[in-house]
């Protein structure tokens, strides 16, 4: 038979993880075993040559299960079904997929973050529920969009089941990534974080000469638990315990707009950066992530025909 597309994979992902904590790579055998799929099928791979193409369609309707909030990520590669998805189980369906799992909230409020304005369709693939108006240049724009909307969905999963220690050392390692840091090698150097720290995590050049520094303070938090403005007004108190005058406040959730106030209205320099900052920075500076395949487009040299 052939490859079955990622959301036909939907149902039987669910089932899987409602035999408790799965291992990805455990699903995608015994799917393919479920499946009775060909050693050819098994075996045949994206154009990238990085992963085959039915481990990928697993990949992304676990993916899609997460975003309507049936299973969630327990540790690396390793997920489980939610209390939600034990009562879609409950409820039978023959089938689920986009149209089905756009009945929840939180899988609306990601597909408006992708900029998809359709609701209900019933795409065969992650990329090809697009609107026939599009080109075929702005439809691979669009997928771009959507892969990296689900890439830093994935990102901040990983970063809100670290430790709060792994969170700090990330912020260090973006910062270097962006340019900062001077000459610093070792991370841990520009880690200060721990008892006794004075409210700060971190420390770091702004300059290679290290003439200039960045005080960085790095909270995790969870979705939903917004920083306020005491917090922030804490950290000025930091930064002026250290002499220090200007500092980074990085955060996986959200700033209270008060807490935003706060921060432009000090003397001393704050920049604030939440989540979704955050992944978007990860992904343009390589942090976490990785070019998995690298697509050109090209167009007709109006001047070499001139």
């Amino acid at each position: 038979m052939s490859i079955p597309d990622f959301q036909t994979l939907m149902l039987p992902v669910l089932r899987i993880a409602a035999t408790g904590e799965v291992k990805i790579s455990d699903v995608v055998e015994n799917l393919a075993d479920e499946f009775a799929l060909s050693a050819e099928d098994r075996s045949h791979l994206l154009p990238s040559g990085k992963q085959t193409t039915f481990a990928n369609r697993v990949h992304w309707a676990k993916s899609y299960l997460g975003k309507a909030g049936l299973v969630e990520l327990t540790k690396r590669a390793h997920f489980l079904i939610t209390e939600q998805g034990r009562q879609v189980l409950a409820a039978s369906p023959e089938r689920l997929d986009i149209k089905y799992l756009n009945r929840f909230p939180s899988f609306q409020q990601f597909r408006e973050g992708e900029g998809d304005s359709e609701n209900g369709d019933t795409a065969s693939s992650p990329a090809a529920d697009m609107l026939t108006t599009l080109t075929p240049d702005e439809a691979m724009r669009k997928a771009h969009r959507q892969l990296e909307a689900a890439l830093a969905d994935e990102l901040m999963q990983r970063i809100r089941s670290g430790t709060p220690a792994f969170f700090e050392s990330l912020v260090v390692r973006l910062l270097v990534g962006m340019g900062y840091g001077g000459s610093v090698a070792d991370i841990s150097k520009a880690l200060v974080g721990g008892t006794g720290d004075g409210g700060v995590d971190g420390v770091i050049d702004q300059d290679p000469l290290g003439l200039d520094r960045i005080y960085v303070q790095a909270k995790r938090y969870a979705d939903g638990n917004t920083v306020g403005a005491s917090a922030i007004r804490d950290f000025f108190g930091s930064l002026d315990r250290f002499k220090a005058t200007k500092g980074l406040f990085v955060t996986a959730s959200t700033f209270s707009s008060s807490a935003r106030d706060t921060a432009g209205q000090l003397s001393k320099r704050i920049v604030l950066i939440d989540g979704d900052q955050l992944t978007r920075l990860m992904i343009r500076h390589g942090i976490g992530c990785r070019i998995e395949e690298t697509l050109y487009l090209k167009k007709v040299d109006e001047e070499f025909f001139e």
